[in-house]
Parts: C-alpha cells; structure tokens; sequence
C-alpha cells in the first residue's frame, strides 16, 4: 500500500510543475500583451516623425524665388538668391548690423565642401513676436515683418526695427548637389 501511495504522489509532484508552468507561462504572455501597447504609445508618432524631417528639391525653385514649406510646424524659407542679392549681402559691413553674421556664416556647405551663396534657408518667423515675414520686401530688399516694423536684408539679417536678432537658420545639410534635409 505505501508502494501505491509513492507513485500517485510522483504523480502529482509533475502535474503540479506543469501546472505552475502552463500558468507563469501564460501570465507573462498576458503581461507582455497588456505591457507592449502602453510601451508604443510613449514613443513618437509617426506623423510626428515624419514632420521631424523634409527634404526640399532644391532644382524646384528658380533663380529669384523662394519656397516656403513647413517644418515642425513653422515656415521655412528656402530662397534662391540672385546674382545681386548675394552681392548685396556680402557688402554688408558687420559693424552696421545688430546682430553681426557674415553671410557665409547663414549657409551651409554642399556635399563637396563648398558653400553657394545662392540657397538661403531660413526659419521664416520674425525674431520680435512671431509673424511671418514677407519677402522681397522692406527697406533691404529681404524680408518684412508687417506686425511689428522689422527689416531683414537679402541674408535674413535684422537691420531695423524692434527685432533683436536674424532670422534663425534650421539645421540642414545637402544630401545630395540638389537636395536638402531639414531637421
């Protein structure tokens, strides 16, 4: 009778290790499923990665123009300067600026190394309180800000009005001869 009684309690002993098992098992599957959603949910969204960032063709926009698009949800200006405007700009002398910049301290290097003056990009909002400037406008022939007086020259320097600063520069970098990545 004892012999009998050793078996079942064997028995038991492996149904009982399944058991708690086939349980923790479950329970970290359970755990797992209910964890992984509120995990994801504090990550970015995808149309918040997707603003993080824009590439701007920059053979779209011809000699004189300038497009303007948005990014993390300001303007941007991407402004194609003509011949006279990048003369204009570099005769600045820096003693007559507010906020002195060089016009070649604006821009950014293409993929060989070489900055062309010709492609202005801008954060297109005025350093005062926040409007959004007019182009090819003012008494520098750059920008205007029309909410507060502010005058911007061809390189998105203030150089009258209540602004205390040049228009800011987004970090960008070509990715190719002809195209940018904003942000």
């Amino acid at each position: 009778m004892s012999d009998t009684l050793d078996t079942n309690e064997h028995i038991d002993e492996e149904k009982r290790d399944f058991i708690f098992i086939a349980t923790g098992a479950v329970a970290a599957a359970g755990a797992a499923s209910v964890a992984w959603p509120l995990v994801a949910q504090m990550g970015k969204a995808a149309d918040t990665l997707a603003a993080g960032s824009i590439e701007i063709d920059l053979t779209k926009i011809a000699e004189g123009q300038q497009l303007k698009t948005l990014w993390r949800g300001k303007p941007v200006f991407v402004r194609h300067r003509t011949a006279k405007e990048i003369a204009e700009a570099e005769a600045v002398p820096l003693s007559d600026l507010k906020d002195p910049a060089t016009d070649d301290s604006r821009l950014v290097a293409n993929p060989e190394g070489k900055v062309d003056p010709k492609y202005l990009v801008m954060v297109g909002v005025c350093t005062h309180f926040g409007c959004v400037p007019v182009g090819e406008a003012g008494d520098f022939d750059g920008w205007y800000c029309p909410c507060h007086g502010s005058h911007y020259d061809t390189s998105g320097r203030i150089r009258k009005g209540p602004a205390p600063t040049n228009m800011a520069i987004p970090p960008y970098a070509f990715i190719s001869d002809t195209v940018i990545k904003v942000g």
